[in-house]
């Protein structure tokens, strides 16, 4: 079905904790999912642009995979504005198979409104979002189920053996580690798009701007149970990376939205207070001098 062609809106885990547990590597080791890992149904949802050459076998690895655990399943596409020709793609595979369900933005709005409205229309009591360059390895689908069914609410995936060029390796390292820091949440990798999330986790937490990177930060300031999983992760063979230093910028300016989001959004004057009444003070003393 097409739900939108508009713009609106086993390898052990690590739960984050302090300190955070040691994490194995990550291996293709198959795992056995229990009756009650498999959701009732489970929603993947991938934002794409200009991804038109991967697609296809997108799909068809994700079905064979989800198709072979016996999994019910939807894969929401979103097209957040491609040039090229991933729109046809997507239209192709939703009138070949009813579980895809299509979204269009009119232009390019990123990566966290595409997977905002991709949450919203998704009917499965768990989500898991993917990108859409072949990169997350769809194999690891199962161990993130068998990873919720322990007792958390979203478990983000950790590319432990990154397949990416330094341009994009770089940045994300720094990122990382200045978002531990200021965050206190304890993960090693905020970027790893493949992430599973309880249903209640996406109706409690807002996207936008580059907010996608923070879901565990704001997951875990609501009380919900975070987990790390690492994941095998592969090289790029067609198209070209979206993201690089550029982005960096942003990254740390909506760090600074989640740290106020996140620390005093119910106590804003613990924030801004002693700064005004350190400047009150301040004029005070200048005006008597």
């Amino acid at each position: 079905r097409v739900a939108s062609t508009a713009g609106q809106a086993p390898t052990p885990a690590i739960r984050v904790s302090n300190p955070v547990q040691a994490a194995s590597t990550e291996t293709a080791t198959a795992v056995v999912l229990r009756p009650s890992d498999i959701p009732t149904l489970l929603s993947i949802v991938i934002p794409v642009y200009n991804e038109e050459g991967n697609l296809r076998e997108l799909y068809r690895q994700v079905t064979a995979v989800l198709d072979r655990e016996r999994i019910p399943f939807e894969i929401v596409l979103v097209d957040d504005g491609s040039r090229d020709g991933t729109w046809q793609v997507i239209k192709e595979l939703n009138d070949a198979d009813d579980r895809i369900v299509a979204i269009r933005h009119r232009r390019n709005f990123g990566k966290a409104r595409g997977l905002s409205n991709g949450f919203a229309v998704a009917n499965g009591d768990v989500i898991i979002t993917m990108d859409g360059d072949l990169q997350d390895e769809p194999t690891e689908l199962p161990r993130f189920l068998s990873t919720l069914g322990e007792g958390y609410d979203l478990v983000s995936g950790w590319k432990q053996r990154r397949q990416d060029p330094l341009g994009k390796t770089l940045p994300s390292k720094f990122f990382n580690w200045t978002v531990r820091r200021a965050s206190g949440v304890q993960l090693h990798d905020f970027n790893c798009g493949f992430k599973a999330y309880r249903k209640d986790v996406t109706e409690n937490i807002r996207l936008y701007g580059e907010l996608h990177r923070f879901t565990p930060v704001l997951a875990n300031a609501e009380g919900f149970k975070v987990a790390e999983l690492p994941v095998k992760h592969n090289p790029r063979t067609w198209g070209e990376s979206k993201y690089g230093w550029s982005r960096l910028l942003k990254g740390f300016l909506d760090l600074l939205t989640v740290v106020f989001l996140t620390r005093y959004r119910y106590r804003p004057l613990h924030l801004f207070g002693i700064p005004g009444v350190l400047a009150i003070m301040l004029g005070v003393l200048l005006g008597l001098y």
